[in-house]
């Protein structure tokens, strides 16, 4: 037998035995009010939120954004210059200058997003773009972040991250300049999925199971 197998050997026979991991409780605090605190968290992080719907999602981006000409449309619900399948790689987005999305989910803890492959398609196109619009249906809040790991949403793809507005870097002085990298601006549009009627009261009183 090798050194290698005589270690390796010793290492299976005095392993500690298997023990049951912890309990994680749940956090929760409240149930109500989740639009409240996830556009407030999301301000405090230089992200923007719309909670009353644009009428007219083409009008309110061409007003947010009149010096944008390239933009990326992974939603049905606005029609942009270039949808993601005609990304050929990686660095392509780079040169876009509006990107959106809609997002499975949003933590109201945080005022986080979640962006993964299935909604975007080419990743980068989540962080090159010079600004981000997320499209969130108020009925995918959840609590906060341990609801979020739960999700199917979160649990499922194989690239999965949470936005809390743009990239922000702070000096020794606390002097915080956003944005620090990535997405210049990231704006948060309360808007139900098309042909789902919102309800006040069940959006801001959803939780994760």
């Amino acid at each position: 037998m090798s050194a290698r197998e005589e270690i390796l050997t010793a290492i299976r026979q005095r392993h500690p035995p298997s023990r049951a991991l912890p309990e994680v409780p749940d956090f929760h605090q409240a149930t109500d009010g989740l639009i409240d605190r996830f556009t407030a968290a999301l301000a405090r992080l230089d992200g923007n939120s719309v909670t009353e719907p644009p009428p007219d999602l083409h009008q309110w981006l061409s007003e947010a954004f009149p010096d944008a000409s390239r933009i990326c449309s992974a939603v049905p619900e606005l029609t942009g210059t270039v949808t993601p399948a005609a990304f050929s790689d990686w660095a392509a987005p780079a040169d876009v200058d509006v990107t959106i999305v809609r997002t499975p989910l949003g933590v109201a803890e945080t005022g986080s997003i979640l962006v993964t492959e299935k909604e975007l398609e080419v990743t980068t196109s989540a962080v090159l773009a010079q600004h981000l619009v997320v499209l969130l249906d108020p009925a995918d809040l959840v609590e906060n972040i341990h609801d979020a790991y739960r999700h199917p949403s979160f649990q499922e793809a194989a690239y999965a991250v949470l936005l809390s507005g743009p990239s922000g870097s702070a000096d020794i002085g606390g002097k915080t300049v956003h944005p620090a990298q990535g997405i210049t601006t990231l704006t948060v549009i309360l808007l139900p999925r098309p042909g789902v009627e919102e309800d006040p009261e069940a959006s801001n009183s959803h939780t994760a199971t």
